[in-house]
C-alpha cells in the first residue's frame, strides 16, 4: 500500500498542494485530471522528491518518510521504489536508447553493467525497440523517445510508476503508440499514477479517477462515477469544457 498524507507544497506565497491525502492499492491504476496549474504534476514530483514538499508524509510499503525532512538516504530509498515518466522524455542526449535504460540501473540500483544491459535489452524487446538499442535520442521520433522513457521506468521494477502527461509533448501521430504501450503495462496490474488530458484513455485504463483543482482533490471515483455522474460543480464544469 502507498499512502500520501497531508502533502503541502508552496512556491513562495502560492500554495500548490493544499493537504493531499491519497491511498494507492497495489496494482491500482489512478488517473489524475483537472485544469492546468492545479498541482497535478507537482503532486507527482513531490512523491518522487523531484520537488520537496513543505509538509506531509509518504509511505511506500514499510518505508515511511517525512516529506519535508527526508534525508538523502530516505529520498534515494523512495526513488528506488518509484519511477518517473516525464512529459518531455528527459532522455540523456549523449546516451543510446540502451544507455538511457541502463543508467539508473547502474547508478541508482547498483546493478552490475552486464546485468543492467541484459535487463535493458529485455525491456527494449518488450517495447518493440530492440532495433533502436544503439540509436541516440536525436535519431528517434518523439513516440520512440517516450517509449524509451517508459522502458526506463519499467526496468526499475518500481512499486509505483508516475506518468506526468506522457503524451503532451508528442505530435498527434505518435500519441497512439505511447497510449498503447501504457495500456499493455496497465494490463499487467502495474501500480500507476497518471496525470493526463487524454479523457478517453483515462476512462479506459483507470480503476479510479481523481479530479484536482486548487491544489486539492475535489472528487474521486470510478471512471463511470466521475465522467458520467460527477457530483461536484467544478468537476462538472471542467468535463463540459474538455468535451
Amino acid at each position: 500500500m502507498i499512502e500520501i498524507s497531508g502533502l503541502i507544497k508552496r512556491f513562495g506565497p502560492t500554495v500548490v498542494l493544499n493537504g493531499i491525502d491519497l491511498s494507492i492499492r497495489p496494482g491500482e491504476r489512478i488517473v489524475v485530471i483537472g485544469p492546468s496549474g492545479t498541482g497535478k504534476s507537482t503532486l507527482l514530483r513531490c512523491i518522487n522528491f523531484l520537488d520537496r514538499a513543505d509538509a506531509g508524509r509518504i509511505r511506500i510499503g514499510d518505508l515511511a518518510v517525512d516529506a519535508s525532512r527526508a534525508t538523502r538516504a530516505q529520498i534515494l530509498a523512495v526513488r528506488r521504489r518509484t519511477a518517473f515518466v516525464f512529459q518531455n522524455y528527459a532522455l540523456f542526449a549523449n546516451r543510446t536508447a540502451r544507455g538511457n535504460i541502463t543508467e539508473a540501473l547502474v547508478t541508482v540500483q547498483g546493478l552490475p553493467k552486464t546485468e543492467a544491459v541484459a535487463r535493458a535489452d529485455a525491456i527494449l524487446r518488450d517495447i518493440g525497440l530492440i532495433d533502436k538499442a544503439d540509436a541516440y535520442p536525436a535519431a528517434l521520433s518523439g513516440g520512440q523517445q517516450q517509449r524509451i522513457g517508459i522502458g526506463r521506468a519499467l526496468a526499475l521494477n518500481a512499486d509505483l510508476i508516475l506518468f506526468d502527461e506522457p503524451t503532451s509533448a508528442l505530435d498527434p501521430e505518435w500519441v497512439g503508440e505511447v497510449l498503447d504501450l501504457m495500456r499493455r503495462i496497465a494490463e499487467r496490474r502495474q501500480t500507476m499514477l497518471i496525470v493526463t488530458h487524454e479523457m478517453q484513455f483515462a476512462r479506459e485504463i483507470a480503476d479510479r479517477v481523481i479530479f484536482m483543482e486548487g491544489g486539492r482533490i475535489i472528487e474521486q471515483g470510478t471512471p463511470g462515477e466521475v465522467f458520467d455522474s460527477p457530483r461536484d460543480p467544478r468537476t462538472q464544469e471542467f468535463l463540459r469544457r474538455v468535451r
